[in-house]
């Protein structure tokens, strides 16, 4: 599958992730996939268990795309996945099969305050 091909199956996925659209937010994985939570310990195999993973969880959730870059067969997507209006940065990284999906792992942040003593040399950013 070419490199356009799959940034527009990012593009759907992040936007029936931000729709709450389960159905279509997981036709991007292979019925095989593994999703790993390192921070959590947690593994998740198969679409079948990822897909219900995310179904159960309560909160209102609201993913904004910071970035998407990628070639071939290994893709990073950075956003902002704000759950019942907490933000969290998150950095998903996704390994492609034959089109779809056979890897991924996410990281995440809480927010922090900045620093003083380095205040002088940064510029604020926006939330998302």
């Amino acid at each position: 599958m070419d490199e356009a091909t799959l940034r527009l199956a990012l593009d759907r996925h992040w936007a029936a992730s931000d729709a709450g659209d389960f159905e279509a937010e997981h036709v991007i994985y292979h019925e095989d996939a593994v999703l790993d939570y390192p921070q959590s310990g947690e593994r998740i195999v198969g679409r079948r268990n990822i897909r219900e993973s995310r179904t159960v969880q309560p909160s209102t959730k609201r993913f904004a795309v910071r970035r998407i870059a990628g070639s071939g067969d290994l893709w990073v997507t950075e956003f902002t996945l704000t759950y019942d209006d907490v933000p969290s940065y998150v950095v998903s990284i996704m390994e492609f099969r034959g089109g779809l999906v056979a890897h991924e792992t996410q990281y995440f942040a809480d927010r922090f305050e900045p620093g003083a003593s380095r205040a002088h040399l940064v510029q604020r950013m926006s939330d998302n």
